[in-house]
């Protein structure tokens, strides 16, 4: 996944409209846009908008924001949207891999009830949201099969922490924040599940939305979270391995392949070894994925 597109779960129109952007994968959104009072009509609404579309050819993923563990809303949400057969569901404030054990509990209670194949709802998990959360990013390891992608998001932590900005004027994120990024990098690389970087608030910026997407595919990210429509070419511009980047890795497969017993190979008058062949399968693998839609 790209480009997840987050939508309320409430908007008829911001869902149809979210439908036509070109986004893999939508977040209907039942946490922070949606008001308390609003949350029973979000789940109904959630839960036609699912049954509607999951059967659709060549949709997007489905995924639905639940409320977090913590907040009593949970399990009333599962109840709503399970039955209409999401793709994943995204776990706000997660702390780790027991976060993410409970929330697969309960999962697997709704799949059986409803007659789903146990593990067909997988996890996208919101993993520095909380500065407790920061002290177990190393724990997502192992938790669960479901577990398909860690994010992370600065404005609860930024509340949570009292902070009065977590950008500086030039828009980069402060220093508290680019921790929780590199921790949230990490944390994936760890649990080999995709690393999703977080979204750019000024969405009509298009230059700031092109370097942090550039600068996220830099450091290891594979996909970005959008709050907008507008957004979602240039994430999946930036995010789509290039025909240039293709070959270069293909070259340095073809390259160990000729040479299976070596630990360093040559490529046009520059040393590669096996890390560098590591990131290029892959890169090729992420390039078939998207081929393949």
């Amino acid at each position: 996944m790209r480009s997840l597109l987050f939508v309320p779960a409430d908007s008829e129109k911001k869902l149809a409209r979210a439908m036509e952007s070109g986004a893999d994968a939508l977040i209907v959104d039942l946490e922070d846009s949606i008001s308390a009072e609003h949350k029973a009509q979000a789940r109904a609404a959630a839960a036609e908008f699912l049954g509607t579309v999951a059967a659709w050819p060549a949709r997007p993923r489905l995924i639905v924001r639940i409320n977090g563990l913590s907040t009593g809303l949970t399990d009333a949400d599962l109840d709503a949207v399970i039955p209409a057969k999401p793709d994943m569901v995204m776990l706000p404030k997660a702390e780790g891999g027991p976060s993410v054990m409970h929330l697969d509990a309960k999962l697997a209670v709704r799949e059986a009830i409803g007659g789903l194949p146990d593990g067909a709802v997988k996890v996208v998990a919101l993993a520095t949201e909380t500065a407790q959360s920061l002290f177990v990013a190393g724990t997502y390891r192992g938790s669960s099969q479901r577990l398909a992608g860690l994010t992370w998001g600065p404005e609860d932590l930024s509340a949570e922490l009292g902070a009065e900005a977590n950008r500086d004027a030039d828009g980069r994120f402060l220093d508290p924040y680019r921790f929780a990024r590199t921790l949230c990098l990490a944390a994936a690389a760890a649990a080999q599940v995709q690393a999703i970087d977080t979204v750019t608030i000024d969405f009509r910026n298009e230059a700031a939305m092109r370097r942090e997407c550039e600068d996220g595919r830099r450091d290891g990210f594979t996909g970005k979270l959008a709050i907008h429509p507008a957004q979602v070419p240039v994430i999946n511009a930036v995010f789509t391995p290039t025909a240039e980047a293709i070959a270069r890795a293909q070259a340095v497969v073809d390259a160990f392949a000729a040479e299976p017993g070596a630990g360093v190979v040559a490529i046009d008058g520059t040393m590669v070894d096996r890390p560098h062949l590591a990131r290029a399968q892959a890169l090729l693998e992420r390039a078939k994925a998207f081929a393949e839609g």
